[in-house]
């Protein structure tokens, strides 16, 4: 058996799903596609400005099988619940609770992936599906690289599916992304991998 067959056959606790520039249409897919008895939290960071967040996430609950909000600080992370990074704040993650800070941006974004994805692989640690997705810059790539490097499971978007192939593309050559898909194929691999089938 490969490495990357075993990482897949490990336990899920928690997906985690950073996108900008073209993400909110590729969001909004998948989440609405997801099962509602995904059994575990989703926190998602999309680069935002604040007055639309909420909107977004509340767009994206009047049609999907998961509750779907806006994130709060200290609330607790449950299970079939995904939580949209408020614009303006950064959500990092500490003992399954949601934290929510103002402190400076990273790559000129507040809320970073970067920030997200790092603060979940000291709190999940190998338990952990990231999904990178369309967008400019770099965002995401150090977080992919440590959520990697405590044996968590890593996804990106393909260059023939990303409005800007900036994000994907940092990922991937960090060399930690076990699989590049289509936008269109998320959804299936994402409940394959957490349900491990």
């Amino acid at each position: 058996m490969t490495e990357k067959n075993k990482n897949i056959k490990k336990k899920i606790d928690i997906v985690l799903l950073g996108a900008s520039t073209g993400g909110p249409k590729v969001l909004y897919d998948l989440i609405t596609s997801l099962p509602g008895d995904l059994n575990v939290p989703v926190a998602v960071v999309q680069h935002m400005p604040a007055e639309f967040t909420k909107v977004f996430a509340d767009r994206i609950n009047e049609n999907s099988n998961l509750r779907v909000k806006e994130a709060e600080n200290d609330e607790k992370l449950l299970k079939n619940t995904v939580y949209i990074a408020p614009g303006g704040y950064h959500m990092t993650i500490s003992v399954n609770t949601i934290k929510l800070d103002t402190t400076p941006q990273i790559h000129g974004v507040r809320p970073a992936v970067d920030k997200l994805f790092m603060s979940a692989a000291d709190c999940y640690r190998g338990n952990i599906l990231a999904c990178i997705f369309t967008g400019m810059g770099h965002d995401g790539a150090e977080g992919v690289k440590k959520i990697k490097s405590k044996g968590g499971y890593v996804l990106c978007q393909d260059e023939a599916t990303s409005v800007i192939y900036g994000m994907p593309k940092a990922a991937f050559e960090t060399g930690c992304v076990d699989m590049v898909l289509p936008d269109y194929k998320f959804k299936d691999e994402i409940v394959r991998i957490v349900r491990g089938l």
